[in-house]
């Protein structure tokens, strides 16, 4: 299994307080720290990108923020 952009943004919208990629790695069996690592480092993910990708799934509430 390949890491991809859209596994790095569905945990970033799961992960409440834990942003580190080997919490990431432990709850990826097929996918490694390392693997994770490489992707993130090799591919370009501004803040704008990451929001279009995940601005469908977000709910507006008057009590939320998001952090970038």
């Amino acid at each position: 299994m390949r890491f991809t952009k859209l596994n790095y943004c569905q945990y970033l919208l799961s992960s409440q307080i834990n942003y580190k990629i080997t919490n990431l790695a432990e709850h990826l069996e097929s996918i490694s720290h390392d693997a994770i690592n490489y992707y993130l480092k090799t591919e370009k993910l501004t803040p704008r990108l990451l929001w279009d990708n995940v601005k469908e799934v977000v709910e507006p509430d008057t009590n939320g923020y998001i952090n970038i």
